[in-house]
């Protein structure tokens, strides 16, 4: 790593870490609080957020001892408004992915410039990839038919 700031990198990684392992805990829980007709494809999409978001807590993970550093054992905010219907569980997944994509681009400012292509291609392929899933949350939030973003 050229001139990156290692423990600023560490601590940004270890966050998004955090942030993806209350993805884990929060999309189960979701699963299992989801009812009524359409229940089982959204509890498969929620099994399946949940599922990718261990896997990107194990690379941001993996990137800390890279670089020398202690993966936390800390899970990010696991609030919640305590609502589950269906469009309150997606606005609150909303808002999560909405973190998650900050923890990305707050990495790829400190990596960009050549201080780190590793990370900084690491963050620009996450923030793609959740940049995708917030549009995919976004559209879930639309009433049928409804053509422009959802406001939150």
């Amino acid at each position: 790593m050229n001139d990156i700031d290692t423990k600023k990198a560490v601590d940004i990684l270890n966050n998004i870490m955090e942030i993806e392992l209350a993805g884990v805990v929060r999309y189960t829980h979701y699963a299992l609080m989801v009812y009524g007709y359409n229940r089982i494809p959204i509890v498969e999409w929620m099994k399946s957020n949940a599922s990718e978001g261990l896997t990107h807590a194990h690379k941001a993970g993996e990137l800390v001892t890279l670089l020398g550093g202690h993966p936390s054992l800390k899970i990010g905010s696991l609030l919640e408004t305590e609502q589950h219907d269906i469009g309150d569980i997606m606005r609150e997944s909303l808002e999560h992915e909405k973190r998650a994509l900050a923890g990305y681009y707050g990495l790829l400012k400190l990596s960009e410039g050549g201080s780190s292509v590793l990370l900084e291609e690491y963050a620009r392929d996450m923030i793609v990839s959740e940049e995708l899933h917030l549009d995919e949350v976004n559209k879930m939030l639309r009433n049928p038919g409804a053509i422009e973003a959802f406001k939150s």
